[in-house]
């Protein structure tokens, strides 16, 4: 049997690192503000475990993308196919991500897809040729986290 997965990234900004992936993804931000809401109203939790962003309300330190395409629920917004979480920590990173994500982009369109990224807040780290596996770019997200552009 398959098993359900997300990849959950340590951050310092969860929201604004939600943004800049589901832009650079085409992916939608989950919005649990429905789910906020009953959890307030029933005294399971209180104002202090919730921010704004973006005008909807959110979990501090937390913030959810998922594939357009897949299913949700739609009391919380979480995703139940291709979803990335993103959870503040208190420390920083410190070395190379040992897991990164690859952007695919369209064939011959390398320079199109670093440009739209870098755009959004990407830093290119470096280009790289690979032999078959084609020219490739590695990047850092707005947190200094690396992935590849291909």
């Amino acid at each position: 049997m398959a098993l359900n997965w997300k990849l959950v990234v340590d951050s310092t900004n969860a929201p604004a690192l939600a943004d800049f992936w589901a832009a650079a993804l085409g992916y939608e931000v989950e919005d649990p503000s429905a789910l906020i809401e009953q959890l307030l109203a029933a005294g399971h939790i209180n104002e202090e475990a919730i921010a704004e962003h973006n005008g909807h309300k959110i979990f501090r330190g937390f913030a959810g993308i998922r594939h357009p395409e897949d299913p949700f629920d739609e009391t919380s917004g979480v995703g139940r196919g291709r979803r990335l979480l993103f959870q503040d920590v208190p420390e920083g990173k410190t070395g190379k991500n040992r897991l990164h994500i690859d952007v695919h982009g369209e064939p011959g369109g390398l320079d199109k897809l670093v440009a739209r990224l870098e755009d959004l807040g990407a830093t290119r780290v470096r280009e790289v040729n690979k032999g078959p596996a084609g020219h490739w770019c590695i990047m850092q997200d707005p947190e200094g986290n690396e992935f590849c552009a291909a």
